[in-house]
């Protein structure tokens, strides 16, 4: 349930009431039994703690090491770009010679 915040009009007391979403606010003061409003509140916060909040921040060590062992080294990544480069120079050359001069 939730903590809401009530002031008082009159006396100028602060307190709070645990209450169902449902329920009506309260309207009178149980100290002097004037009026009541009803505070905005910020409601729970929420608490991070530690250095980040990602989804491999609490990965265990063999996973990271086993994730590490997976990914392709740069000097493999530049092997497959250059595979690529040659793909698409060989591709232009034999559209370029295809093409009748008219």
């Amino acid at each position: 349930m939730p903590t809401y915040d009530y002031k008082c009009t009159a006396c100028e007391i602060q307190f709070e009431k645990f209450q169902g979403i449902t329920e009506e606010p309260l309207k009178e003061c149980p100290d002097c039994g004037e009026e009541v409003k009803r505070l905005i509140g910020a409601g729970a916060g929420l608490i991070f703690k530690g250095s980040g909040f990602y989804i491999t921040d609490y990965r265990s060590e063999s996973y990271k090491e086993s994730a590490k062992k997976d990914k392709p080294s740069s000097s493999e990544k530049s092997e497959k770009s250059d595979k690529k480069e040659k793909k698409t120079e060989k591709s232009s050359e034999s559209k370029s010679k295809t093409k009748d001069p008219d």
